[in-house]
């Protein structure tokens, strides 16, 4: 943060700087300065004028966002929550925050040690590096208190209020309190793991100005209060499923596929192919990896946690992806 306000500072000196030359060379004597130093200066000056207004604005959504309070909360670390927070870790934290392999991805598996630079593999590297977190003991995480962490979960701000870049475009705020609770006794229940790099998101001015410009607008704070619908094998369940199997964070919110932006490429709708399945088929599928024609998923498609769904779940999700979104 105090590196990104220096360059605001110089940014801002330099505006004032070609602005004084912007005003010199319409005052100058000679035509040929008055127009081309002038219309020189005066578009450095717009430019760099810009820059400011978007990398303030993108600072400010970031760093001061105007956070909720943190709940004051005690999780009971029930055994049944640590069962249940330890299902849901494995069908969707464990994706980017499991224990990275030698080539610095993330493997999939635990311990929940992170390390895995998002920004750099999804090619947003000239933003800044967002190194996903140790979610073990052993982390910064141990320093956070339980509403702290529910507070990281349901409007993906830390520990400090700093907006956090990619947690903030998945749905984990639509999780229910039960559910986020039940994820914080698992974490609180593993043991400790030291990660050998430093992690979180550390966004450099350039990011700053994307995100000012509205290039990646951080979303609204989440609810106060969120409870689950009944379980069963219902579409009104299987959107959930598909919330906490973090489905909808890239197939869309209505898991309907999303066009290619600079968030990413498309990401193709799902329910065409589903709704010529029955539920049968479309078990195998999930849990083979392979579609019925042979084709197997991209690599992209993280299949392997949705393999890890029960039956029931697999099957609201069939529900939601066969109804009409």
């Amino acid at each position: 943060m105090i590196g990104n306000i220096f360059i605001l500072v110089v940014v801002i000196a330099l505006v004032i700087l070609f602005g004084w030359l912007t005003y010199r060379a319409v005052r100058a004597q000679k035509l040929w300065v008055k127009i081309v130093g002038g219309l020189l200066a005066g578009l450095l000056t717009l430019i760099l004028a810009a820059m400011v207004f978007m990398g303030g604005k993108g600072i400010a959504v970031t760093y001061f966002p105007d956070e909720p309070a943190a709940p004051n909360l005690t999780v009971a670390g029930t055994p049944e929550q640590i069962v249940r927070g330890e299902y849901l870790v494995s069908l969707s934290c464990v994706g980017c925050h499991g224990a990275v392999d030698t080539s610095g991805n993330p493997s999939g598996e635990l311990p929940l040690t992170g390390g895995w630079n998002i920004a750099a593999t999804e090619g947003f590297g000239f933003m800044g590096s967002m190194v996903t977190e140790n979610l073990t003991p052993g982390g910064k995480l141990a320093g956070y208190s339980d509403g702290e962490l529910f507070r990281v979960l349901r409007h993906s701000v830390d520990q400090e209020g700093v907006k956090l870049g990619f947690m903030d475009f998945l749905p984990y705020k639509e999780l229910s309190d039960a559910d986020t609770e039940a994820i914080i006794a698992y974490l609180r229940s593993l043991e400790p793991a030291e990660t050998a790099v430093t992690t979180g998101d550390n966004m450099n001015f350039v990011g700053a100005v994307l995100t000012g410009s509205g290039m990646f607008p951080p979303s609204g704070w989440g609810a106060e209060t969120v409870t689950a619908p009944p379980e069963g094998e219902t579409a009104e369940y299987g959107q959930y499923v598909a919330t906490f199997g973090e489905c909808r964070g890239c197939h869309g919110p209505e898991m309907t596929g999303t066009e290619a932006s600079m968030a990413g490429p498309a990401v193709p709708n799902p329910r065409p192919l589903v709704g010529e399945l029955d539920q049968a088929a479309f078990f195998t599928m999930m849990r083979s990896g392979t579609k019925p024609d042979g084709t197997p998923f991209l690599e992209t498609m993280p299949w392997q946690n949705a393999a890890k769904m029960t039956d029931s779940d697999l099957a609201a999700l069939y529900a939601y992806l066969t109804a009409e979104p």
